[in-house]
């Protein structure tokens, strides 16, 4: 308490990172206190005038993600730091690095495993000893499916039903694609251009756990399965383009809690479009555009043409397309005792900027102001903040349910 500041968003000047203190303005409760920070202090000006009338006397703090002495001074001047200053493998490890040294919560919206793999080895003993929190991957990546499957593997429990098995997930969305989504996406195809070794880091399923040797041995369902009706609604389903990054947070939670949810678990997610003709044709034709882009990313030229016509980072839609957004999730799951559940999240608010500044504003506040579970290190959205950030999200307009299929 002897910090001048409980909650930091860097990153400020970014959009997300102007949505997200903007929600913090109108949300958080009296008495958090709460600055902006970011390379430029014009720009960190520009945005709080722009921000509601809460954030008007907001200190600013200007620091640059290369300036390691000026990190350590905004990490030792806060009790949590959220950051959007992506993308994370390029400008992500000394920001977490001085929030871990200085035993100062974070959180982070990354959704690039590389990057939270050597996040994980770099800082997990330092946090745990200094008592921080890491937290990464506090937006639409990763906090509905990882908090999805927590409600599901409470709502077990509390039925005595045993441990999850087959696990599901499939996502409906109405929303623009994040160009700093499209950002992370070729920061990790340069990486493994740059060290062809790495991508068998980014290929395997148990690619952030904590102990990777004792991972069972079941094998888990691939990251881009072909077209298919899934799920109790027989919904024709194509690759989610997050799936081979949020199924290993899932299963990190799953690892750090000593496999609570179940050692023989298989976990995949996938993206629903619909149960009629047209979902087939849709299904198929985004599982053929997604495998177009992919394979482009993954070359120079093509990289580069792909440049030129996808969205991009620092920019969003207007407020009236941020508002018409949705998001949807479904998480279907089977039992050792042989019930069947269904977890649905959801929310308003295009997923990847209103519905991201709403996950990741509650969890700085979540990190900040409430009782959570006696954990530190580099932990996940479920294992740090688990059912009281569930509880938050609720709170703020968001979907968590169960329901017992039998």
């Amino acid at each position: 308490m002897d910090r001048p500041h409980d909650l930091v968003v860097y990153g400020a000047t970014g959009f997300v990172g102007e949505l997200t203190a903007a929600y913090l303005a109108e949300h958080a409760p009296a008495g958090v206190r709460i600055a902006l920070a970011g390379r430029s202090a014009t720009k960190l000006e520009a945005v709080r005038a722009r921000l509601p009338a809460a954030a008007r006397d907001w200190p600013l703090i200007v620091a640059d993600s290369a300036d390691t002495a000026a990190l350590e001074r905004l990490a030792e001047s806060t009790r949590v730091l959220v950051t959007t200053v992506g993308p994370y493998a390029r400008y992500g490890l000394p920001v977490v690095e001085a929030c871990a040294r200085a035993g100062t919560h974070y959180a982070d919206l990354t959704g690039e495993v590389l990057f939270h793999r050597d996040a994980i080895d770099r800082v997990d003993k330092i946090a745990q000893d200094t008592g921080a929190r890491i937290v990464h991957s506090c937006g639409y990546d990763s906090i509905p499916s990882d908090l999805g499957v927590l409600v599901l593997h409470e709502r077990a429990v509390a039925d005595q039903a045993g441990e999850l098995t087959d696990v599901g997930l499939i996502a409906m969305a109405k929303g623009g694609f994040s160009g700093g989504t499209i950002d992370s996406m070729r920061a990790q195809f340069e990486a493994i251009g740059a060290d062809p070794s790495r991508r068998r880091v980014v290929g395997d399923p148990h690619a952030l756990s904590p102990d990777r040797a004792a991972e069972p041995a079941p094998a888990q369902p691939a990251d881009a399965p072909a077209p298919a009706r899934r799920g109790s609604r027989n919904t024709w389903t194509a690759p989610f383009v997050m799936a081979s990054y949020n199924t290993r947070v899932v299963r990190r939670s799953n690892a750090l809690q000593d496999w609570a949810y179940g050692r023989s678990m298989r976990y995949g997610e996938t993206m629903g479009l619909g149960s009629g003709p047209m979902g087939a044709v849709a299904a198929y034709g985004v599982t053929a555009g997604l495998g177009a882009v992919v394979a482009g990313f993954g070359a120079a030229p093509t990289r580069a043409v792909l440049d030129r016509v996808l969205p991009k980072p620092g920019a969003g839609p207007s407020a009236a397309a941020r508002a018409a957004g949705w998001f949807r999730m479904d998480i279907e799951a089977t039992t050792t005792g042989g019930r069947r559940y269904r977890a649905r999240v959801s929310g308003t608010g295009d997923p990847g900027y209103a519905a991201t500044a709403v996950m990741l504003g509650e969890s700085g506040l979540c990190l900040a102001v409430d009782e959570l579970p006696d954990r530190a290190g580099s932990l996940t959205p479920a294992t740090a903040m688990g059912s009281v950030l569930v509880r938050r999200l609720v709170a703020a307009g968001h979907t968590y349910t169960v329901t017992d299929l039998r």
